[in-house]
C-alpha cells in the first residue's frame, strides 16, 4: 500500500466532511469526528497494525519515530501540504498503535469570529499579567489562544515567544515578531524554554500547556516582571484553575505563590463547545477578570468565593457560565438538555431560565 496516498486520501475525506478529528486503530476502520460525533468512514477497509504504523512513518520524523518506538507515546505535528496542519498523538492500546490527529485549521480566526465575547480583545492589549484559558481537552482552548496572539500580532510592534508541545497554530509576522518553539526540537522543555526568554527581549509569551510547577512559577514570574502571559490549564473553572496552581506546589511555598498570583493574574476565561441547534459549534463561557476584590479573596484563602464575585461582577467585565448557558438557550443557539448537561449549578441555570 502506498501510505503517502492513503493519508492524503483520508485528510481530503476529513476536509470534505468538515470533520476535526481523525482516529487511526489497528481493527477497525478510520474514523472522523463531526460535530462532536464520530463515524467511522463506512467505505475504508479495516486498517491492520501494519497500516497504522505506515501512516504513521509518513507523518514521523526518523527521530520522532524511534523515540515513539522507546516511549510508547507520542505527540507530533504534522503539515498537508499547505492545505491543513494536525496535532497528533501517537500510542499504543492492547500492544497495537493508535493515531489520533486533530485539525488545526490554516486561518486564525478573530474572537468575533470564534463567536466569543468582545471583552477577550482587552487582555490582548494589556502590557503585562497572567491570563489562562481553561477547559476540558477538545473545547478550543488553543484556537482561543491563537486569536488573542494574532490580534497583538496585527497590532503591536511586540517581540512574541510561544513554547508549545507541539507547535500547532503557525504564525506569520506582521506588526510583531513571533518565534514559535517546540518541545524537544528547539528547546528541552517548557521549563528550559521559559528560563532563556528572560534573555531573549520578549514581551509576550505563549505556553502551551503549565504541566509542572517549575513551569507555573516561572510563568508567574514573568508575569510579574513586565511580560504578558498566556497559557492553557486543563480544568472546568476560575476557582478550581487558581486553587490546581496554588495546590501543586508545596506546603512551604504555596503563600509565596499565592501573593505572586494575586498580583499578576489578569483573569481565567474558561470555554465549552456545544453543538449548536441549526448544526456546527458555539462557545459557552466563564470569565474572570483580576479586580482588587479578587485579588484580596486569592490573598487570604478564600477562593471559594470567586464564584459568587463572578455570577455579580457583570458591570466590571465578568461572564457566568449559567448565564452564558441560559443567553444560548433563549436565542434558540442550543437546547436546554444541552444546556443542563454544561452547568455546574443546575438549579442556579434553572432559575435564570
Amino acid at each position: 500500500m502506498d501510505y503517502s496516498q492513503k493519508l492524503a486520501a483520508l485528510i481530503e475525506m476529513l476536509i470534505a466532511q468538515g470533520a476535526s478529528d481523525l482516529h487511526l486503530g489497528a481493527g477497525t476502520q478510520p474514523v472522523i469526528r463531526v460535530s462532536r460525533a464520530l463515524t467511522p468512514i463506512l467505505s475504508e477497509a479495516m486498517l491492520t497494525n501494519d497500516d497504522v504504523m505506515g501512516l504513521l512513518s509518513v507523518m514521523l520524523t526518523p527521530e520522532n519515530k524511534e523515540r515513539f518506538i522507546k516511549d510508547q507515546e507520542l505527540d507530533f505535528s504534522y503539515s498537508y501540504g499547505d492545505k491543513v496542519r494536525f496535532r497528533g498523538n501517537a500510542y499504543y492500546e492492547r500492544g497495537r498503535v493508535g493515531i489520533a490527529l486533530r485539525l488545526i485549521p490554516k486561518v486564525i480566526r478573530t474572537i468575533a469570529e470564534l463567536g466569543l465575547p468582545p471583552v477577550l480583545e482587552t487582555f490582548a492589549a494589556r502590557q503585562q499579567g497572567f491570563f489562562l484559558v481553561v477547559g476540558p481537552i477538545g473545547q478550543g482552548k488553543t484556537t482561543t489562544l491563537a486569536a488573542l496572539i494574532e490580534k497583538i500580532n496585527q497590532e503591536r510592534t511586540e517581540h512574541i515567544v510561544t513554547i508549545e508541545d507541539p507547535i500547532e497554530y503557525l504564525f506569520e509576522n506582521k506588526k510583531s515578531l513571533i518565534d514559535q518553539r517546540e518541545v524537544r526540537i528547539d528547546t528541552k522543555d517548557f521549563e528550559s524554554g521559559l528560563r532563556s526568554v528572560f534573555r531573549q527581549d520578549a514581551n509576550v509569551l505563549m505556553i502551551g500547556e503549565m504541566r509542572t510547577p517549575e513551569t507555573m512559577s516561572a510563568a508567574v514570574t514573568a508575569a510579574e516582571t513586565g511580560h504578558l502571559v498566556f497559557s492553557t490549564l486543563h480544568t472546568n473553572d476560575a476557582s478550581q484553575t487558581i486553587d490546581r496552581i496554588i495546590d501543586s506546589f508545596p506546603p512551604n511555598q504555596q503563600d509565596q505563590i499565592r501573593i505572586q498570583l494575586a498580583a499578576s493574574l489578569a483573569g481565567v476565561f474558561s470555554q465549552r463547545l456545544i453543538p449548536r441547534v441549526s448544526g456546527g459549534l458555539v462557545p459557552a463561557c466563564e470569565l474572570l477578570i483580576n479586580t482588587p476584590a479578587v485579588a484580596n479573596l486569592i490573598r487570604e484563602k478564600r477562593t471559594h468565593e470567586i464564584q459568587t464575585v463572578i455570577e455579580t461582577g457583570s458591570d466590571d467585565g465578568m461572564i457566568d457560565m449559567n448565564r452564558s448557558l441560559a443567553e444560548l438557550v433563549r436565542s434558540g443557539e442550543i437546547t436546554i438538555e444541552s444546556a443542563y448537561s454544561r452547568a455546574a449549578n443546575p438549579k442556579t441555570l434553572e432559575r435564570l431560565l
